[in-house]
């Protein structure tokens, strides 16, 4: 039988600018979304992999809560392991500081590097030019927490990644109220769980998951609702036969309805502002869609 072990990178990373915390991982090991990556807004961000003990997961979050420095987080849930030395873990907390862990018995190469709100960990690379390379994305690239996080773990693949192969890939992204209808945290909680390129189709669902339910649009790129654009879209809506009153360029309770039907059939309902201003995006596809481009 072969060794349970699953080769990973992963990235566990804090934005002081909007308070986000994320996990990004790739690995050769099937579904590692639902094992590696740990999480939750105002806390920390945990990566628990190689022979990963989840147990680690809820218990690490919990010493979070409680204050601890992540350094003495991993001291804590190592000293009550008697494997700890297969394990490998990658902690960041809600005021950026990280550390990490390569236990001695996982396979080479198997190291971490920590850096300035993030600390990037992997085991079975093609060599420590993965963490590197992460870490090089990391910290260049323009964005938000989930942008860097993607790029980073496309570097990681870039530099050699898992040298057995891809397999699966997992980005999660807390935040306060993030989650869908502000009931939760997770603010971007998706996998890949079997696929030859799962890096590669985790970003393009990415693309779709930011343009269908995320709120970080250019606040550039937005429409007044004064009277010519509501008249577009009153007309807009008409033709999809969402709006069955006039096109009388007047924001009024009946065209808002008819608006947020129609984002909502589209599932565009988080991105429905509640000012006197539509996102420009939503504005675009619902004038494509009723052919008025």
């Amino acid at each position: 039988m072969s060794d349970p072990r699953p080769s990973t990178f992963s990235i566990v990373a804090y934005d002081p600018k909007t308070k986000d915390l994320g996990v990004a991982v790739e690995s050769r090991f099937v579904a590692v979304g639902a094992v590696v990556p740990w999480a939750q807004a105002g806390v920390g961000a945990m990566a628990i992999q190689s022979y990963a003990n989840t147990a680690y997961g809820p218990r690490g979050l919990a010493l979070l809560r409680k204050g601890l420095h992540p350094k003495d987080v991993l001291k804590t849930l190592l000293a009550r392991d008697p494997t700890a030395a297969q394990r490998q873990v990658g902690v960041v907390d809600a005021r950026g500081r990280a550390a990490a862990y390569t236990g001695d018995e996982c396979f080479e190469w198997a190291g971490h590097l920590v850096g300035r709100n993030y600390a990037a960990q992997g085991n079975i690379l093609a060599s420590e030019g993965v963490l590197k390379g992460m870490a090089r994305a990391f910290e260049s690239t323009d964005g938000d927490l989930p942008v860097r996080l993607l790029a980073a773990l496309a570097a990681g693949q870039e530099a050699g990644g898992d040298r057995r192969g891809q397999e699966s890939a997992s980005l999660l992204v807390v935040r306060k109220g993030g989650g869908y209808g502000g009931f939760n945290d997770r603010w971007v909680d998706l996998r890949v769980d079997d696929h030859p390129a799962p890096i590669e189709e985790l970003v393009r669902i990415f693309n779709v998951y930011d343009a269908t339910l995320l709120d970080r649009e250019d606040p550039a790129d937005t429409v007044p609702l004064r009277k010519e654009a509501v008249k577009e879209v009153q007309e807009a809506l008409q033709a999809l036969g969402f709006h069955k009153g006039p096109a009388s360029g007047k924001w009024d309770a009946r065209t808002r309805k008819a608006f947020e039907d129609w984002a909502g059939m589209n599932n565009f309902e988080n991105k429905v502002r509640k000012d006197d201003r539509l996102w420009g995006s939503l504005y675009r596809i619902l004038r494509s869609q009723a052919g008025r481009q």
